[in-house]
């Protein structure tokens, strides 16, 4: 079990993740909020941050940054329904470990999830 922050604008994308990966045994907590996210991760264990890149005041690329000066060993998914290569690679630079594509597919996460906490 892994104790995962799902970052999502959309409450409806973030639940989904929080659904999908809860059945795998994982705890997940939900924000829409970039600062509530910050600070759970401030005051709480998060192995894997799943961010979406387009959020409503930061980006996720941003957030990936405060994650990683919180706890440099957090591990990270992006999700974005607007992929582009640049985006990947910055993500990719920053420390995530995969990258998923909107709509989420439930196998691909759970797959890429999976991996990330291998690693």
């Amino acid at each position: 079990m892994a104790f995962i922050l799902a970052l999502d604008d959309v409450v409806d994308a973030a639940v989904l993740v929080q659904r999908i990966l809860s059945k795998k045994g994982h705890e997940v907590a939900v924000f829409t909020e970039e600062e509530d996210a910050l600070a759970y991760a401030r005051q709480h264990k998060v192995d894997l941050a799943i961010l979406d890149i387009k959020l409503k005041k930061m980006s996720g690329i941003e957030i990936l940054e405060e994650l990683k000066k919180v706890d440099p060993a957090i591990r990270a998914i992006m999700l974005t329904g607007y992929p582009t290569i640049e985006t990947a690679r910055l993500a990719l630079q920053l420390g995530a470990s995969e990258y998923c594509v909107k709509p989420i597919d439930k196998e691909e996460l759970e797959e890429k999830v999976a991996k990330a906490l291998a690693a």
